[in-house]
């Protein structure tokens, strides 16, 4: 049993050091030399990364119970909610990235980055959705 929680944790250190790695060139610049079709696939595929971490995280709430860790589903929650982008329409993502890449200012920021605080905004306020209620 040791083994396998070892090995989900070193999984799961090992694929936010690839992350974390590979973010560097994907800024707004990046972005902005993108073809439509392409700025749409770099949206799916990130989309379904983070698919992939949040049921990672399955294991260590698994791993979190039979270690009675206290606060360990609060945190795990949130992380998942974080990396969800259940809440965010991939058309909406591009919109928004395009605007927020049109400003010179922001063209250093991290792609990675830009989309998390998206998916954050797009969680907390549902505005992104189709379900978002119609403001009156």
């Amino acid at each position: 049993m040791k083994k396998f929680v070892a090995g989900v944790v070193l999984g799961f250190l090992a694929s936010w050091g690839l992350a974390f790695a590979a973010s560097g060139a994907h800024n707004g610049s990046f972005w902005n030399n993108l073809s439509s079709a392409a700025k749409d696939g770099y949206i799916d595929g990130y989309s379904d990364a983070m698919k992939v971490s949040v049921g990672q995280l399955d294991n260590l709430i698994t791993a979190g119970d039979m270690f009675h860790w206290k606060g360990a589903r609060k945190i795990i929650g949130q992380v998942k909610r974080e990396l969800s982008m259940a809440d965010l329409r991939p058309e909406a993502a591009v919109k928004h990235l395009d605007e927020l890449y049109s400003n010179q200012k922001y063209s250093e920021l991290d792609l990675g980055e830009a989309l998390q605080m998206l998916t954050i905004r797009a969680n907390e306020t549902a505005v992104y959705t189709d379900t978002a209620p119609a403001k009156k």
